[in-house]
């Protein structure tokens, strides 16, 4: 398998080049990704844990879905095939943007769109990426990250903070 080409970007999250993701990571490179918080109709948020086979951030709890953006895609689509990738849900359009964080630290230097939609399960959860996914109460969430943030994926905290402050 050849390995993945990203969209290297600049701050204004503008293409200045391509590498391969290991080149990205290695010299912490700009880069784009997305991440997807699934929501059901009792109000209860999907969350997966990462699978200790992931090269960054093993077995942390995650959002619904999250992945890079592959060289020459758009965030919508790859919105889209993350969703069907690693929890086997099919949309047939990109859902609800709600609000972009820029690139830093905490996002491993990812410009990223986060979304979100509404989806009943249950998934498919690819092993390879997931090792295990729950419904969770928003207020549990927030109460967990608070007791132990080592728990989670670090853009998780960050996109959970602005959404716990009505951003987005």
């Amino acid at each position: 398998m050849t390995e993945e080409l990203f969209d290297v970007v600049n701050e204004r999250d503008e293409v200045i080049g391509r590498q391969s993701r290991s080149e990205v990571h290695r010299r912490g490179l700009m880069h784009r990704a997305v991440h997807v918080l699934v929501f059901n109709a009792a109000g209860q948020v999907f969350l997966q844990k990462r699978s200790l086979k992931k090269d960054r951030q093993p077995g942390v709890w995650d959002s619904s879905t999250s992945g890079h953006v592959e060289s020459g895609e758009d965030y919508d689509a790859c919105a889209v095939r993350e969703l069907r990738e690693e929890i086997g849900l099919e949309l047939e359009s990109a859902p609800q943007r709600g609000f972009k964080l820029a690139a830093c630290a905490e996002t491993d230097q990812e410009h990223v769109w986060v979304y979100r939609c509404e989806a009943e399960g249950p998934f498919r959860l690819d092993p390879d990426e997931i090792e295990r996914g729950g419904w969770f109460a928003p207020a549990e969430v927030t109460r967990w990250m608070t007791s132990r943030p080592q728990d989670f994926a670090s853009a998780l905290l960050v996109i959970w903070e602005r959404l716990a402050h009505g951003v987005g």
